[in-house]
């Protein structure tokens, strides 16, 4: 199973094959623009396996990063499940 990663486009690479350099989370990576071939700088992507698969709203990537911080924690031991209120 693949997850699929939002990022944001810092800077185009390359043109053949079509690579951007991108932020995720504060990590520097790369990915493949093959598919998306209109996306451009400061564009938020989902990433998957190494292609930007789909263009994002900001507010949509910005839910979707708080999400993975939230994993994160828990993962960590930093946040547990049963300290939230209900």
């Amino acid at each position: 199973m693949c997850v699929s990663i939002p990022a944001r486009i810092v800077e185009i690479i390359d043109v053949v094959p079509l690579t951007a350099c991108i932020d995720i989370a504060g990590r520097a990576d790369r990915c493949c623009l093959t598919y998306l071939p209109e996306a451009k700088v400061g564009d938020y992507v989902l990433v998957q396996g190494g292609f930007a698969v789909e263009l994002l709203d900001a507010e949509v990537a910005a839910e979707s990063l708080a999400a993975f911080a939230v994993i994160d924690a828990v993962n960590r031991g930093v946040f547990r499940w049963d300290s939230v209120p209900r």
